[in-house]
């Protein structure tokens, strides 16, 4: 499986990208769990030692330059668009029960967009992952989705939005619904999070007509405990794994 999860910051998209390699890790599956998102918070969610100390990708200066033959920051017109990235994962990423984890970090000047030896490198290795790759992936992204170019969108079996009842959220999930289809990404659904009691889910089911909605995580505090001290979602509220069970068989059906 080749999982990208988006939604407005703040929704719980981190606690569903950890919850579902957890789930995977847990079955016995091999996870490759990716963080794209500016706000770093997948390996604390995760529940990976040191946190703070894994370097992001795109801080690797001299294996950028290694592999594109282009120095990062330098302005230089000429560098591989596909350089080798094959052995990344398993040289680079970080490790914990199980699960191999890496901080892709933000490019200065533009993100994924712009032309650099950085985009190349990172780009190369998304699509790597989700193209060449058999292990379960699980992309933890912005409210955008510029990560996922159109070289890799045929392989994504499941692009998540998470949505929490408000309307901010609400807009996020249909702004990137669009971006999404734009690029041709069809294969989307919403997962529910936060959810408080049945006027809650009504106000997603509502308000998302048009989308299939994979379940729901409901509020609770132990999870925002949990976050105030840095540690993993499930260690403090092990009960959402069933809900976010419950989500992955329908993300399965």
């Amino acid at each position: 499986m080749k999982i990208a999860i988006s939604g407005k910051g703040g929704v719980g998209k981190t606690t569903l990208a950890a919850l579902l390699a957890k789930i995977y890790s847990d079955g016995g599956k091999k996870v490759f769990a990716i963080d794209a998102d500016p706000d770093a918070n997948l390996a604390m969610t995760l529940g990976f030692p040191d946190p703070s100390k894994i370097v992001p990708l795109v801080l690797m200066k001299e294996l950028i330059e290694e592999r594109t033959g282009a120095k990062p920051g330098a302005s230089s017109p000429l560098f591989k668009l596909n350089p080798r990235v094959d052995d990344i994962p398993d040289k680079y990423f970080a490790e914990h029960d199980g699960i191999k984890l890496a901080v892709m970090g933000t490019v200065r000047g533009g993100g994924l967009g712009c032309t650099c030896p950085e985009n190349a490198f990172l780009k190369a290795l998304l699509r790597h992952l989700i193209v060449d790759r058999e292990e379960v992936v699980i992309i933890d992204t912005e409210a955008g989705i510029e990560h996922l170019g159109r070289g890799t969108v045929e392989a994504i079996d499941k692009l998540i939005v998470v949505a929490e009842p408000g309307l901010k959220s609400i807009e996020t999930a249909h702004r990137i619904k669009k971006l999404a289809q734009d690029i041709g990404i069809r294969n989307i659904a919403v997962a529910g999070n936060k959810i408080r009691n049945l006027p809650d889910r009504k106000f997603i089911e509502d308000n998302l007509k048009d989308f299939d909605i994979l379940g729901y995580i409901p509020y609770d505090e132990k999870i925002i405990q949990a976050d105030m001290d840095k540690a993993a979602a499930f260690e403090y509220a092990p009960e959402i794994l069933e809900d976010a069970k419950k989500i992955l068989a329908n993300l399965r059906a």
